[in-house]
């Protein structure tokens, strides 16, 4: 049988001199910055790397081999379609339709309910070996290393990107970023700025979980995220010089302490409001 390769993945191979495994990874991300010990959440395209042999288990093994477990990987393994229907759009469904959704759809389960539209390397990853995934039904974080209970356990239902999230763990630890192929608008650390701003309106959220054992909606708050402006942050950020910038075959990566970032976030937002006030 012959086997097919995606368009995106032949043109690729026309442009690349050859194609990445795991050792040439491994290489590229140790020369960008990446170390043993280091505790970094991740995000990333597959797409965006070209041709890779062995696709995304082999980029997630490039990254298990360079951290070590003596660090920590982390990735957002978000299933936003756990969510209240009330707030769905492109497309919304039918109001009948919400008490429905709301009562037959499956609990969320760390195990098996798969992340959405997050991309192949994190949803291979969240099933790997020794990884831990938190357990918000809709803002999940998958960890594997050293810190990875620590910082996954005790995920606050409400305001799930904020003071009690995976996100301020890694901020305590010193983190770092790494985007891979995928701008600043996926830079989900943003999010832990917004909500330390204190001026977002919040929202009533839902989703299934289980609770003393049996399938419950719940409801929790949540601030209205703003992503449309966080492209526009990360490039005023960048020129700040904290960001390395490589590349891995065709794709952009870009390395980046966590903590610079989101600090750099919350004066930019408070630098916005200010003048919007004016």
């Amino acid at each position: 049988m012959k086997g097919l390769i995606p368009l995106n993945q032949a043109i690729s191979i026309q442009s690349m001199k050859g194609p990445h495994t795991v050792d040439s990874l491994a290489a590229d991300f140790r020369r960008l910055g990446l170390e043993e010990g280091m505790t970094v959440i991740v995000h990333s395209s597959l797409r965006s790397l070209g041709f890779v042999c062995g696709g995304p288990v082999a980029v997630v093994q490039a990254l298990m081999r360079v951290i070590t477990e003596e660090g920590t990987l982390v990735m957002p393994a978000f299933s936003a379609d756990y969510s209240d229907p009330s707030r769905w759009e492109n497309p919304p469904v039918p109001e009948s339709w919400w008490p429905v959704i709301r009562e037959a759809m499956p609990a969320y389960d760390p195990v098996y309910t798969p992340t959405w539209k997050m991309g192949k390397i994190v949803e291979v990853f969240r099933t790997m070996p020794g990884v831990k995934r938190s357990r918000h039904p809709s803002f999940s974080f998958a960890a594997w290393g050293r810190e990875a209970e620590a910082i996954v356990e005790d995920h606050s239902l409400d305001f799930p990107l904020g003071e009690q999230s995976p996100l301020a763990r890694i901020y305590e630890r010193a983190g770092w970023v790494l985007l891979i192929g995928v701008g600043y608008d996926n830079n989900t650390s943003f999010h832990l700025a917004e909500h330390r701003l204190g001026t977002r309106p919040s929202h009533l959220e839902g989703a299934p979980m289980i609770l003393e054992g049996k399938r419950q909606w719940v409801t929790f708050r949540d601030i209205s995220l703003m992503t449309e402006q966080f492209e526009e942050m990360g490039k005023d950020f960048e020129r700040t010089g904290k960001v390395r910038l490589f590349r891995i075959g065709p794709g952009e990566v870009r390395l980046f302490p966590q903590r610079a970032a989101v600090d750099f976030a919350l004066e930019w937002f408070r630098k916005r409001e200010e003048r919007s006030e004016r």
